[in-house]
């Protein structure tokens, strides 16, 4: 048997490859990404290939813009006037690139890798997800789909982990703490720490590994679903109350009222500031919804069990002290009324130790007592400072109570999961 020798065989496959040229390549990219918006906003025609191939286009890695328009020539694709519609539009730019750029992209691969996303999740899917709908309004081609279910999710496994972990906690406390993981600002610095840099403007020539947002357009808000308020523009204008039952049931999942449309009637002093303040905004909603949409596409491609374990380890693992989320007015009523309803002694306070009371700077140790128990003490610079501040030491002691490492309700979705065990549920808080 004749040996084939192996540079014989490169030669021969080099001089039978066709070669391509840079300008080729381009156009047929963008006759293809033309010509599959024109034939997704066409009426649904009878189910063929050609149209599972175009659904799967923007989330597989198999499809390529030869392999779309390989099939025959139909009776639609020789009308003249689709024709030369086809044909003047292929010459515009698309507004962001196309899908088949990001298997080429070398910064869409190590985003991919330093975030440690799983091989099931493909590289157009993580070049979706950083194309903002302020940069491409398509919904096929923008993250808007992706970031709406990662931002339930991730309200879902936020909500779930802090009534478990604090159930004493006060409803405007878990309002406050849910926006300190999983608001706005938050994931704006998430995405930062992730390496993610904004590209200056979308386009087709950019690279799929920036994030792509426009700065001078509105985005979509993700977390402004829910009831819009009759009253919206009155409870601004005249600050009136809002009960908690009220800010659960119709405002958004951070407890805050949804705005009403902003008008553009802006005056001349202050359009420069606000101009500064919409590109801000827009920067992080477009970091916000890019975190959202990375966690939409890990729930869709790698199931509930990958998307709980990647929101504990870059949202729940970020450090945030609660306490310094309370508030109080009266904390000396508040815990007066907290022991009569548990039946416990009313709450005393005595001095423990002082010290320079005739200098400049007297310290004075005031603990508060219910019975023979001490619940808390505190010091301060004069006997009501130091009381006011052992009553909130109290307090605070009592709302952050945790039964500790307890499970979760998302535990139990797996098939071989342990039965539920019911968690510690508190009586409620304190309405002072």
């Amino acid at each position: 048997m004749k040996r084939i020798r192996i540079g014989q065989l490169s030669r021969q496959w080099l001089a039978t490859t066709p070669a391509r040229s840079p300008t080729t390549t381009t156009a047929t990219t963008t006759a293809s990404r033309v010509s599959i918006l024109l034939l997704l906003s066409r009426p649904a025609p009878a189910p063929t290939a050609l149209h599972a191939q175009i659904r799967c286009q923007s989330t597989t890695t198999a499809i390529t813009p030869e392999a779309i328009f390989d099939e025959p020539e139909s009776k639609e694709s020789k009308e003249p006037p689709e024709e030369s519609a086809s044909s003047h539009q292929a010459n515009s730019p698309l507004p962001s690139p196309h899908p088949d750029k990001a298997l080429r992209s070398a910064k869409l691969a190590s985003l991919h890798a330093r975030l440690s996303l799983s091989s099931k999740i493909p590289l157009p899917t993580l070049a979706r997800a950083l194309v903002d709908p302020s940069a491409d309004a398509h919904p096929y081609f923008n993250n808007a789909n992706l970031a709406y279910v990662g931002a339930s999710r991730l309200q879902y496994h936020t909500s779930e982990w802090l009534v478990t972990r604090y159930p004493r906690l006060p409803m405007d406390i878990i309002f406050a703490a849910m926006k300190s993981f999983a608001g706005e600002p938050a994931l704006h610095r998430v995405a930062r720490s992730w390496g993610v840099e904004a590209a200056g403007a979308p386009g087709e020539e950019v690279d799929p590994g920036y994030l792509q947002f426009a700065k001078d357009k509105p985005s979509v808000m993700m977390h402004k679903w829910g009831y819009a308020r009759a009253e919206a523009k009155e409870l601004v204008k005249y600050k009136w109350r809002r009960g908690m039952s009220s800010r659960v049931v119709f405002d958004d999942p951070f407890g805050n009222t949804i705005p009403p449309k902003k008008t553009n009637e802006v005056e001349v002093s202050d359009a420069r500031n606000t101009k500064e303040l919409l590109m801000e905004d827009a920067e992080k909603n477009a970091h916000a919804n890019f975190v959202r949409a990375v966690i939409g596409a890990i729930y869709l491609h790698c199931g509930s069990d990958t998307t709980k374990t990647f929101v504990k380890s870059h949202i729940l693992s970020r450090q945030l002290d609660l306490s310094n989320l309370f508030e109080f007015d009266l904390p000396e009523r508040e815990l007066t009324r907290l022991c009569d309803r548990e039946n416990f002694d009313p709450p005393v306070a005595r001095l423990l130790s002082e010290t320079g009371r005739l200098s400049r700077t007297p310290v004075y140790v005031v603990g508060i007592y219910s019975g023979r128990d001490k619940l808390s003490e505190a010091a301060g610079a004069n006997l009501l400072v130091a009381k006011r501040a052992a009553a909130i030491n109290a307090l605070k002691a009592w709302y952050l109570y945790s039964p500790g490492h307890v499970g979760l309700p998302s535990d139990t979705f797996a098939e071989d999961a342990a039965p539920w065990k019911p968690a510690y549920v508190d009586i409620g808080e304190i309405i002072s």
